[in-house]
């Protein structure tokens, strides 16, 4: 007969194993890259919506339910992965390479992700739904396709990041700018071409066996296409504060108040790409390098500032 304190001895193992693999899920979730799907909130932030709690209620929820269908892409991407991964030098750290994960509880949690992010999107209305399921298939072919094309792989990512715009806006009625969207687009672009030279940096000569989509590329390639969507970020930016739509639906031109945050943002990244070696994880540089963070939250008030005291509710 088993020992009553063998038994005790059993279970404990059994919760600290339990808690131990549950911990491992919520990292593959990578909760820190849900700061991503912020992007859902321009059209609450730039519809003048920020005051109406119905509307701030909704766009909580289309908040979550990305957040959700994220999750259970990057569980399924690790899947597809898990081979490069473990060779790579800080992705081998990750919970299913890493054997804290077990494939088939990764598997099962990507498929309870994405069915209820799903449903609950089409609570929401029915558009929505249709961009949320265009953003999860999207990301599905990333996974087993698209991130092997040239070009295609980083377009992919900057898709995402407009239709979660565009999903936001969808979510509460309100109209989105194309300007805006035009802006998520390449500032996607900027983020997912800058990640591609990190990698290739970091790996070096072992870059291709990770990816093989960075033999397509060069630092001096990814270089010229950088500062391409760099300047026409700033430019298209720029532009969209100072166009007579804008002024007209705002009543105001401080919206250009703005454009210097925008720079410095920009250039701020470049300088952690270039200098500190971080474009790998632009949610890394943006919550911990104080500078870029205080940045954000400053563009953020004064827009907020400019949005709701001149022409705003």
């Amino acid at each position: 007969m088993e020992k009553p304190y063998a038994v005790g001895a059993k279970a404990e193992k059994t919760r600290a194993g339990a808690l131990t693999a549950l911990l491992a899920l919520l990292e593959g979730m990578r909760p820190r890259h849900w700061v991503k799907n912020g992007v859902v909130f321009a059209g609450l932030v730039f519809a003048q919506e920020m005051l109406n709690l119905p509307s701030v209620l909704i766009s909580l929820g289309a908040f979550a339910i990305f957040c959700a269908l994220s999750s259970s892409v990057y569980l399924i991407n690790d899947i597809a992965d898990l081979r490069n991964d473990a060779m790579h030098p800080t992705k081998r750290n990750r919970p299913l390479p890493s054997g804290r994960l077990s494939v088939g509880a990764a598997a099962w949690s990507a498929g309870a992700l994405a069915i209820v992010g799903l449903v609950a999107s089409d609570f929401i209305n029915f558009p929505f739904f249709l961009l949320a399921a265009g953003y999860f298939a999207l990301n599905l072919a990333y996974s087993f396709a698209l991130k092997n094309m040239l070009i295609l792989d980083v377009f992919s990512v900057a898709a995402g990041f407009v239709i979660r715009a565009a999903a936001g806006a969808e979510a509460i009625g309100v109209e989105i700018s194309p300007w805006l969207l035009v802006c998520s687009l390449l500032l996607a672009l900027f983020l997912a071409l800058s990640k591609r030279r990190h990698e290739l940096v970091l790996l070096s000569e072992a870059a291709e066996s990770h990816r093989s989509i960075l033999a397509q590329y060069s630092p001096y390639l990814l270089d010229q296409m950088i500062a391409v969507v760099t300047a026409s970020t700033l430019v298209t930016y720029t532009l969209y504060t100072m166009w007579p739509d804008t002024v007209e639906k705002f009543g105001t031109r401080g919206m250009v108040y703005t454009v210097p945050f925008v720079i410095f943002g920009i250039f701020r990244y470049l300088y952690l790409v270039h200098r500190k070696e971080q474009g790998g994880s632009p949610e890394r540089s943006l919550v911990l390098d104080a500078p870029m963070l205080i940045n954000v939250v400053l563009w953020l008030l004064v827009s907020v500032i400019v949005l709701y005291s001149a022409g705003g509710r």
